[in-house]
Protein backbone atom coordinates (compact mmCIF):
# COMPACT_ATOMS: atom_id res chain seq x y z
CA UNK A 1 0.00 0.00 0.00
CA UNK A 2 2.73 2.55 0.83
CA UNK A 3 4.54 2.31 -2.69
CA UNK A 4 0.99 1.96 -4.56
CA UNK A 5 0.49 5.61 -2.76
CA UNK A 6 3.66 7.02 -3.94
CA UNK A 7 3.05 5.94 -7.46
CA UNK A 8 -0.28 7.45 -7.66
CA UNK A 9 0.90 10.18 -6.36
CA UNK A 10 4.41 10.63 -8.37
CA UNK A 11 1.99 9.24 -11.86
CA UNK A 12 -0.90 12.26 -11.10
CA UNK A 13 2.45 14.70 -10.77
CA UNK A 14 3.47 13.79 -14.26
CA UNK A 15 0.61 13.51 -15.88
CA UNK A 16 -0.27 17.41 -15.13
CA UNK A 17 3.61 18.20 -15.86
CA UNK A 18 3.02 16.73 -19.30
CA UNK A 19 -0.17 17.88 -19.66
CA UNK A 20 1.40 22.05 -19.19
CA UNK A 21 4.11 20.92 -21.54
CA UNK A 22 1.51 19.43 -24.25
CA UNK A 23 -0.50 22.35 -23.54
CA UNK A 24 2.69 24.72 -24.14
CA UNK A 25 3.33 22.72 -27.46
CA UNK A 26 7.00 23.14 -26.18
CA UNK A 27 9.37 20.97 -27.87
CA UNK A 28 11.21 18.40 -25.32
CA UNK A 29 14.37 20.74 -25.75
CA UNK A 30 12.03 23.93 -24.99
CA UNK A 31 10.08 21.88 -21.78
CA UNK A 32 13.75 20.47 -20.37
CA UNK A 33 15.28 24.23 -20.11
CA UNK A 34 11.93 25.50 -18.66
CA UNK A 35 12.56 22.35 -16.21
CA UNK A 36 15.77 22.55 -15.37
CA UNK A 37 16.38 19.28 -16.49
CA UNK A 38 17.75 17.48 -19.52
CA UNK A 39 15.81 16.44 -22.61
CA UNK A 40 16.29 12.54 -21.99
CA UNK A 41 14.40 13.48 -18.36
CA UNK A 42 11.65 15.06 -20.66
CA UNK A 43 11.56 12.61 -22.56
CA UNK A 44 11.17 9.56 -19.29
CA UNK A 45 9.01 11.68 -18.52
CA UNK A 46 6.59 11.82 -21.41
CA UNK A 47 6.84 8.07 -21.52
CA UNK A 48 5.28 7.63 -18.18
CA UNK A 49 8.57 6.14 -16.82
CA UNK A 50 7.47 7.03 -13.15
CA UNK A 51 9.75 4.77 -11.63
CA UNK A 52 12.85 7.13 -12.52
CA UNK A 53 11.44 10.41 -10.51
CA UNK A 54 11.44 10.24 -6.95
CA UNK A 55 8.30 13.04 -5.42
CA UNK A 56 10.99 15.94 -4.87
CA UNK A 57 12.58 15.63 -8.38
CA UNK A 58 8.86 16.24 -10.14
CA UNK A 59 8.02 18.62 -7.24
CA UNK A 60 11.74 20.79 -8.44
CA UNK A 61 10.27 20.18 -12.20
CA UNK A 62 6.52 21.34 -11.69
CA UNK A 63 8.01 24.68 -9.21
CA UNK A 64 10.46 25.28 -11.54
CA UNK A 65 7.25 25.61 -14.35
CA UNK A 66 5.43 28.45 -12.14
CA UNK A 67 3.18 25.59 -10.07
CA UNK A 68 2.80 25.55 -6.62
CA UNK A 69 2.29 21.19 -5.47
CA UNK A 70 0.06 20.93 -2.88
CA UNK A 71 -0.76 17.53 -0.84
CA UNK A 72 -3.83 16.53 0.92
CA UNK A 73 -3.83 13.82 3.04
CA UNK A 74 -7.23 11.68 3.79
CA UNK A 75 -7.43 8.89 6.33
CA UNK A 76 -7.68 5.31 4.84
Amino acid sequence: PFEAASLRTRAELMQKICAIIQMNKWTQVEAAIRCGVTQPRINELIRGRVSHFSLDALVNIATALGQRVELELQAA
